[in-house]
């Protein structure tokens, strides 16, 4: 191999090694939100609360679309995301209402 080439895998090997560190983290945090999600989905079959709050949802779309705008990611992208993740959430309280 040449040294381009050699260098090059080695770049690719540092930049697969990060992705990977940076995929454990995202499901670490996810599984970290969904904890927190949980407890307020028996906290709102506690008390009769409905499991979805719109007003709530469209609030935290806004901001994750600003988050993601600053952090130069695709707004889009960062809604398609919040907004599958907010679709299970909602399943699991609706699970917890039953």
């Amino acid at each position: 191999m040449t040294d381009d080439v050699t260098r090059a895998a080695e770049l690719l090997q540092d930049h697969r090694a990060s992705i990977d560190r940076l995929d454990a983290i995202l499901v670490y945090t996810l599984a970290e939100r969904f904890k927190r999600t949980q407890s307020v989905g028996k906290l709102k079959a506690q008390h009769n609360l409905p499991p979805s709050d719109p007003s709530r949802e469209a609030e935290q779309i806004a901001r994750l679309e600003e988050l993601a705008r600053e952090a130069d990611l695709d707004p889009v992208f960062a809604k398609k995301f919040l907004t599958f993740v907010i679709s299970e959430v909602i399943r699991h309280h609706e699970q917890y209402q039953k």
